[in-house]
């Protein structure tokens, strides 16, 4: 199959250029996604004493103590993460949607993107985008517990011995991550259901297959370069500051509060720039699709006449024939 990776590629980046309403909805999206950092932080009282450690008993035992007596905190630090659980789930499926949606009508020719107008066309496909995303999930959830127990129970040397499987399961992950992807436009591009947009997205990885994974490829390695470039701020910022910190002794503070600072005027800029590759990846997979079911129907096997002839025609060129 002829599939012109290059043309996606360009117009993709055309789109998010023109439409920059979209980086929005990127942002958003971004939302869904995993996303690494973390912090971690350490008190030295635990490791100072020769007769402790940082995980005896006593320290559980305070713990558990402590949890009794502030039982309400635990609570409110639970319904503020499920909360912002949803929230996020909320905004990134309503961001993936309206990329598909506002990609759909610049290639269509639309002059200008309203966000307001993108945002509540987005809201009828939400609980079918939501609903795969969470079933695929659950079945991955499913599938990973007893390789964590296996592993657990036998001090990860089991994994060891699943290193094949797993090496397995790369692989068709990549392949479910597409047929999600050409899933969730069909869901919106041609209004079908949760498992109606899954079987057709299956039909047209499995029909489609090289040039599928060849984009999926080619869209990972754009999206690993971009993020590292975007994090190498974050590092130039956060190496310094750690080996000040441990140089110093951990006697002061300031290498921290000034990396802290640092992150949070870089944070907002990390933020867009994020939100532009989300977009951007949304957007080719989007063009993918809209460019591997842009085919003529089955039946369809005439070949096109540019100039037919009319009927009208054909009689009057049958009368003026001499051997008419």
């Amino acid at each position: 199959m002829n599939f012109n990776f290059g043309e996606i590629l360009t117009r993709a980046w055309q789109i998010i250029w023109k439409h920059k309403i979209l980086w929005v909805f990127g942002i958003l999206a971004s939302c869904s996604r995993g996303g690494g950092g973390g912090g971690s932080g350490a008190g030295n009282s635990g490791f100072n004493r020769s007769d402790s450690t940082p995980f005896d008993s006593g320290t559980f035992d305070r713990f558990g103590q402590w949890v009794s007596d502030h039982l309400w905190i635990v609570v409110v630090l639970v319904i503020l993460v499920l909360l912002l659980i949803v929230i996020f789930a909320f905004l990134g499926t309503i961001g993936k949607i309206g990329l598909i949606k506002g990609t759909y009508k610049a290639e269509q020719g639309a002059a200008q993107l309203v966000l307001s107008e993108l945002f509540s066309e987005s809201m009828p496909y939400f609980w079918r985008v939501f609903g795969l995303s969470f079933l695929i999930g659950l079945v991955f959830l499913v599938i990973l517990i007893p390789f964590i127990l296996f592993g657990v129970l036998t001090a990860g040397i089991g994994l060891v011995c699943l290193l094949p499987l797993i090496c397995i399961l790369i692989p068709v992950s990549w392949v479910v991550s597409v047929i999600i992807e050409q899933a969730n436009a069909a869901m919106v591009l041609e209004d079908l259901g949760m498992m109606d947009g899954l079987r057709r997205g299956w039909e047209i990885v499995k029909s489609n297959i090289g040039p599928a994974l060849i984009m999926l490829l080619i869209l990972g390695v754009i999206g690993f370069v971009v993020g590292f470039v975007v994090a190498i701020p974050i590092l130039i910022v956060v190496v310094p500051a750690a080996i000040a910190y441990a140089v110093g002794n951990a006697q002061t503070n300031t290498p921290l509060f000034l990396m802290g600072v640092c992150i949070c005027l870089y944070l907002p800029i990390a933020i867009v720039a994020q939100g532009v590759v989300v977009a951007y990846i949304q957007s080719a997979w989007t063009l993918t699709y809209m460019r591997l079911t842009d085919k003529p129907e089955s039946g369809d096997t005439a070949p096109r006449i540019d100039n037919p002839v009319k009927p009208e025609d054909s009689d009057k060129t049958l009368l003026a024939s001499p051997n008419a």
